[in-house]
């Protein structure tokens, strides 16, 4: 087992469990205690999980978001198919405004590639166009970055994104369902995304299939507002329908 997958099977182990002995994650992993106590050490470092004496326990409360370093470790092959098809419904010469999230980084690494003008509303997107320049033209925006989690909120994002207009923007989700639509965990990344949506002639949200069918509690707007929506083949079928019914184009990978 990689040191990526151990580390994702013990945080995905914690979350669920909400505390896990050391011994217990040697035993489920294969792994020494000492490897498993310098994991352990490396995932509180980046806010995945809290160290306790003997193990370790999660961070999370009913509802919280995860953190962004243990997010990035979910579902990435269906995350990376999610942003090659987002990609490919990109046409060169656009512009296009890039929400944060796990999803639109991978989504930034392929745009970085392609002669489009691109605006990520997170440190992380803006770091991947950053350091691996490529043809793509790289906008910056305002605002301060929430903590842990790179995305871009407050008075000078909403007013960067006021003054621009869009062919598209590729929005992340903490929910989304018919009947509640579009959701997010914080008020002011709602409030951003709000913005973002207002500011595009089309909107393409980008979500795996865990998204489906869940509401978080900052509304963002109704499904009405939504042109494609690009997920994975473990979204509900049920809920799949329920957009398509409601008009949203699914696209499924």
């Amino acid at each position: 087992m990689s040191n990526a997958e151990r580390h994702r099977v013990i945080a995905q182990t914690v979350r669920e469990s909400s505390r896990s002995t050391v011994q217990e994650l040697a035993e489920l992993t294969g792994a020494s205690e000492m490897t498993i106590r310098r994991d352990l050490d490396t995932l509180a470092a980046q806010g995945v999980l809290e160290r306790v004496r003997g193990g370790a326990r999660t961070l999370l409360l009913r509802g919280e978001e995860p953190p962004f370093a243990l997010r990035a470790h979910e579902a990435v092959d269906a995350k990376r198919r999610i942003a090659a098809e987002v990609a490919s419904l990109v046409a060169d010469g656009e512009t296009v405004l890039l929400d944060s999230g796990t999803t639109c980084v991978e989504v930034a690494h392929l745009l970085r590639r392609r002669p489009v003008t691109v605006m990520p509303l997170s440190l992380q997107a803006v770091h991947v166009f950053g350091e691996n320049p490529g043809p793509a033209t790289l906008m910056v925006p305002g605002g301060q970055p929430r903590s842990a989690e790179g995305a871009l909120t407050g008075p000078l994002t909403l007013a960067s994104l006021a003054a621009l207009r869009f062919d598209t923007a590729v929005i992340g989700c903490c929910g989304l369902s018919a009947a509640e639509g579009l959701t997010a965990y914080d008020l002011d990344d709602a409030a951003v995304k709000k913005a973002g949506i207002a500011s595009a002639r089309r909107i393409i949200v980008a979500a795996d299939g865990s998204k489906l069918g869940h509401t978080a509690y900052a509304h963002v707007g109704p499904v009405t507002l939504l042109h494609t929506l690009v997920t994975d083949a473990s979204a509900a079928s049920a809920e799949v329908t329920a957009l398509q019914d409601a008009g949203t184009l699914v696209r499924t990978v």
